[in-house]
């Protein structure tokens, strides 16, 4: 059965110029729905997440800051969004959905946030208008909760997974993997378990040969037993931040590759959709709801 955390706080106005990024939470569901490829069944709501669970990759300190609102005002220009409780409280529904997607994807194979992919949220930071790292804790979830022993996170977004590469850095039951615009921002790298930098001339044919080989060796090699897979539409052509020239096609691609290794190998998979900054909504939408068409397609959901 096809599982999607969604609730209307996904949908947060933060500020005019970021109005795209923030609209297509709410124009994802809908075009799902009119494409047939989801039913109201097909989405659940979820709660907010609870102090506990934030710490649970993140510093303590840091966390009860932010439920405070009292974040130092460095770490809040870092952000990039003015605090505020619906902010908060956005962030930690957020957290939740991810930690839902994780257990439905244990059961159904895959399962979907239309949120999420916060990633450049660190241990002790946030950075990129992300508080909190919702596929971090999810991850910190699973290993609690002993649902998952080894776990590869896939980060195809534009941008480098920094905040994920923080957390868990020189940890060996998580495997960080980041391929990414190398000259984009973060200008300031973290190191991941793998780092795959992107020059901007990237050819559709050589990202994808380049994942492909990747991803056989990681699961050859790492042998996962569960994948979170952050899938940012940001490496689109179209994008005002992505800088690179890829094809829709590609994008589509670059899904059925991670997605069908996922199937192949047998391992459940979350994803949560990340960036996309297309100065055309539908461009952005229509990428986004492709990659639940594909995962739809490839599990028979």
């Amino acid at each position: 059965m096809l599982k999607i955390a969604f609730r209307s706080e996904f949908v947060h106005p933060v500020r005019e110029g970021h109005r795209f990024p923030m609209l297509k939470y709410e124009l994802i569901p809908l075009q799902l729905k009119y494409q047939g490829l989801a039913v109201e069944e097909n989405f659940f709501s979820p709660a907010l997440a609870s102090f506990e669970t934030c710490c649970l990759v993140h510093d303590p300190d840091y966390v009860r800051s932010l439920f405070d609102l009292t974040l130092d005002a460095k770490i809040v220009r870092r952000i990039g969004f003015p605090l505020s409780q619906s902010l908060i409280d956005r962030e930690r529904y957020i957290l939740d959905g991810t930690i839902q997607a994780a257990r439905y994807a244990i059961e159904y194979g895959v399962a979907f946030s239309v949120a999420g992919g916060t990633h450049h949220a660190g241990y002790d930071f946030g950075e990129g208008f992300c508080l909190m790292n919702d596929q971090a804790t999810a991850a910190g979830y699973l290993l609690q909760h002993k649902l998952a022993t080894r776990i590869l996170i896939i980060d195809l977004d534009v941008h480098q997974g920094n905040g994920t590469a923080d957390i868990f850095a020189g940890r060996q039951e998580v495997y960080t993997f980041s391929m990414h615009g190398e000259k984009n921002y973060p200008f300031i790298k973290q190191k991941s378990h793998l780092d795959i930098g992107l020059a901007e001339t990237v050819t559709d044919v050589e990202y994808l040969r380049i994942l492909d080989d990747n991803l056989t060796a990681l699961f050859l090699d790492f042998a996962p037993d569960f994948v979170f897979y952050q899938a940012g539409v940001d490496i689109l052509a179209t994008d005002k931040l992505g800088r690179l020239n890829l094809k829709p096609e590609t994008c589509s691609r670059r899904d059925e590759l991670v997605l069908g290794t996922c199937q192949r190998f047998g391992i459940p998979v979350q994803v949560s959709m990340g960036g996309g900054y297309s100065p055309q909504i539908k461009d952005i939408v229509d990428a986004h709801c492709q990659t639940f068409n594909i995962a739809i397609n490839l599990y028979n959901l």
